[in-house]
């Protein structure tokens, strides 16, 4: 397989690979960021000759301890009492997909992996034992235990988490939405640092205020999106719905970071749609 066979093939895993990370660390964010170390380790790794049989495995196997590092730099270190009742059935694919990030985290890890492996992802009990390096008779247990405990977590109240953010961050925000939804571009460019950066996801990184202008000519030009003031994952943001189709639930989300009033990043998910597939959101305006 030569490199851009390889690369392609890492963007067409990339949304299963961004299933995994996201439910493993309890945030689609932070998954992204995830999912990004993982792809740059698996670039590093074949650049010095490493090659992998089952790429996706081998994927999965990085991203899997790439998670867990995340998780113990962050310190977060949940547990859950268990039924001893033990299940096999699978909860139905829809009912998974639509289980929120935070759901998964409450889980312990081989647990949580172990059901992402197997009913999000679709793998064998002897692959995931691969994934995550135990026997697969100890996957196996990890699995029925993981359903049964995330049946139990899923039919408890949402937790949605409102961001606690000061007036000036929310008026800021706010008004950064007011100004797309008026189509008042030229004001937004006011705003930005000199040095901002703007990522958008899965699609390429530009840094400096002249370099990123297009980005917002590109939205001015497009008439379908919809902006609403709201916050994902605790994190005030702007939602992007797409009136052509259902507005239940926004298309992508944009995030801003900000040193004093000026925009110094900003991370848009228009080419990640699979972020939003279970993120906690909410409108604010």
């Amino acid at each position: 397989m030569n490199a851009d066979d390889f690369e392609k093939l890492l963007r067409e895993l990339r949304p299963r690979l961004h299933r995994y990370c996201a439910r493993m660390v309890g945030s689609a964010v932070d998954g992204e960021d995830v999912l990004q170390d993982t792809l740059i380790k698996a670039l590093r790794a074949r650049a010095e000759g490493t090659v992998a049989e089952n790429l996706e495995a081998w994927l999965l196997r990085i991203a899997h301890n790439t998670s867990l590092d995340f998780l113990r730099q962050r310190s977060r270190n949940n547990v859950v009492p268990l039924t001893e009742d033990l299940e096999d059935a699978p909860m139905p694919e829809a009912d998974i997909v639509v289980v929120g990030f935070q759901t998964f985290l409450q889980l312990p890890e081989l647990q949580r992996c172990t059901v992402i492996l197997k009913d999000v992802l679709g793998h064998s009990v002897e692959e995931i034992a691969a994934i995550a390096d135990c026997t697969p008779a100890a996957a196996k247990s990890a699995l029925q235990r993981g359903r049964v405990a995330l049946r139990q977590l899923a039919q408890q109240p949402d937790d949605m988490r409102l961001p606690l953010t000061s007036d000036a961050s929310r008026q800021k925000m706010a008004a950064y939405v007011r100004l797309f939804q008026n189509g008042d571009f030229d004001a937004i460019r006011a705003m930005l640092a000199d040095d901002v950066k703007l990522d958008l996801v899965n699609r390429l990184k530009l840094e400096g205020r002249e370099s990123i202008g297009r980005y917002f000519t590109r939205y001015a030009e497009e008439t379908k999106w919809r902006f609403v003031f709201g916050a994902v994952e605790g994190r005030l943001a702007m939602l992007v719905f797409d009136s052509g189709g259902p507005m239940e639930k926004p298309a992508h989300f944009v995030l801003l970071d900000w040193q004093d009033n000026r925009i110094v990043a900003i991370r848009d998910f228009l080419f990640a749609p699979y972020a939003i597939e279970a993120v906690d959101w909410v409108r604010l305006a």
